[in-house]
């Protein structure tokens, strides 16, 4: 199965700042750069320019992730992620981190690699107001309502009013 390309115009409002870039073929992510040295202290969250403007063909939309290695290393994540760049979007591609340690700031600079960028087809939709909504097998079950875990596990999600008051 092969993927399909599409061009991605960008204006470099920052001429210094690294392009984004795939780290190896096929990665869905590509690595985005910012464009200022920045520090965030315990708990912060700062919004930081990339250099970069996009032209994103009408019916797709980058959405911006944080990276792995960082999020795990240093606490270093993105506040809305994944953030959203809309095709009709023509400003400067921002991202808004977040230092999630509760102790030790971080440090970055100009051109450290600190999110990726994952183009994706977007599909508008028509939004239909109903009376009321089909059945489903899940129904209204939302946050914790699989069990979890235990019950992938086999074991008991029941709990008694004990451990519910906990």
């Amino acid at each position: 199965m092969t993927s399909q390309s599409i061009e991605v115009g960008f204006v470099r409002l920052d001429p210094g700042v690294p392009l984004p870039r795939y780290a190896h073929h096929g990665d869905a992510g590509a690595d985005l750069a910012i464009a200022e040295d920045c520090e965030l202290a315990p708990g912060e969250r700062k919004v930081v320019g990339t250099g970069l403007a996009l032209v994103l063909p009408d019916g797709w939309a980058g959405f911006v992730h944080p990276r792995s290695g960082l999020a795990a290393r240093s606490g270093l994540t993105i506040v809305n992620a994944p953030g959203t760049i809309d095709s009709g979007y023509r400003g400067e591609v921002k991202i808004c981190l977040l230092n999630t340690d509760r102790h030790t700031p971080i440090r970055l600079s100009r051109g450290d690699l600190v999110a990726q960028l994952v183009v994706q087809r977007v599909d508008a939709v028509s939004f239909v107001e109903l009376d009321a909504l089909p059945d489903s097998d899940r129904g209204a079950g939302g946050y914790g309502s699989t069990g979890g875990v235990a019950q992938w596990l086999g074991q008991s999600t029941q709990r008694t009013e004990t451990e519910v008051g906990k």
